[in-house]
């Protein structure tokens, strides 16, 4: 199995060391970031959810209006015979369903991948009609000059995937939705392949058939189609109850080598690797039987929305072999940890990287 090491100074982000962007909420959440090397730094880009500080006997409800922008908080009452809840992150009222945290992205930066600085307030914050209820679980594809960025992105209307672009991590060029309700979990791959550009999505299932890993192709990373399935779950193992792509793929000589995260029948979220074929990567060429990745440390076992989670989006490639994975820990934490590209690919069957 490959050697991961946690990273020392982990959690990276906790609540508790992330300043709520105003000063009526509260951070309940920070996790699940996305990764990048820019200009010799590392960059991650963390889900931060908030939601106003609590009134007794109240839930409320944070939604940007998409006509103003602004953001306003709705309050229900809990013994409103209206009010119906069986989940803490979401409710209902009225037939109406809500969440009860409004999700952006937070950048934090570092030099060494240890030690990280965030700011204090979000870099991404949601915004139009398909944004409402919040932003989440990014991840991030370079090509050439640019970054694009990737989400989930959270309204009455569903759950959607929006795609921006920048050079500088300052301005961003938002491209609007690239994917659909109900869709989420994309990773596009660095380069095209065969002329055309590729990403992994994983589109919710309601009559047949497992959340899943599907891919698809595009002439200009806007338009999605020619879609093959490449993962799903497997009956009885680690990942039987549903799995989602990581961070974007990483070519290597024997195939692209993809992460991806699943979720058994308890909802323990572990992390798992694939080997896909280069010119046809809806091909599996290994898939392990094991996870290379389980919640083991405390940060990740005990939880904030659920317990039990490794949650991967985020891959920094050195460049010398060695990578960091950068997730979110018990849905609640910011992590770190590091594992080379050799012991990955032997785990995968493959031998030694030369």
């Amino acid at each position: 199995m490959p050697i991961i090491h946690r990273l020392p100074t982990n959690p990276l982000f906790t609540p508790a060391n992330i300043q709520p962007s105003r000063p009526d909420f509260q951070v309940l959440c920070v996790f699940n970031p996305a990764a990048t090397l820019f200009k010799g730094q590392r960059l991650i880009l963390m889900r931060v959810a908030e939601t106003p500080i609590p009134e007794k006997g109240y839930v409320a409800t944070p939604i940007v209006n998409p006509e103003t922008g602004k953001t306003e908080v709705l309050r229900f009452r809990r013994d409103d015979p209206d009010f119906q809840q069986n989940d803490p992150r979401i409710f209902t009222y009225k037939g109406e369903s809500y969440v009860t945290s409004l999700s952006h992205l937070r950048l934090a930066v570092s030099d060494d991948g240890i030690h990280f600085t965030a700011d204090a307030q979000p870099l991404l914050y949601p915004c139009g009609p398909y944004e409402s209820f919040g932003i989440e679980d990014a991840r991030i594809t370079r090509m050439e000059e640019d970054y694009y960025i990737n989400y989930t992105a959270v309204s009455p209307h569903g759950v959607v995937t929006a795609l921006t672009r920048t050079r500088d991590f300052k301005t961003f060029e938002r491209l609007g939705t690239v994917f659909g309700p109900d869709n989420k979990d994309v990773a596009i791959f660095p380069e095209k392949i065969n002329g055309r550009y590729h990403a992994f999505h994983r589109p919710a299932t309601f009559h047949l058939g497992k959340p899943s890993i599907w891919l698809a192709s595009s002439s200009n990373l806007l338009d999605w189609g020619r879609h093959h399935i490449v993962a799903g779950p497997r009956p009885g193992s680690w990942d039987c109850e549903r799995v989602g792509s990581g961070s974007a793929p990483i070519k290597t000589e024997h195939g692209w080598l993809a992460f991806y995260h699943a979720a058994d029948y308890q909802t323990r979220y572990c992390l798992g690797a694939m080997l896909l074929d280069l010119e046809q990567p809806w091909r599996i060429l290994s898939r392990p039987n094991e996870p290379f990745f389980i919640p083991e440390a405390d940060y990740e076992v005990r939880g904030g929305f659920m317990p039990n989670i490794v949650f991967h989006n985020g891959t920094v490639d050195l460049g010398d072999g060695n990578l960091e994975l950068y997730y979110g820990g018990g849905d609640l934490v910011t992590c770190g940890a590091r594992v080379k590209i050799s012991d990955l690919l032997e785990y995968l069957g493959r031998g030694k990287c030369a």
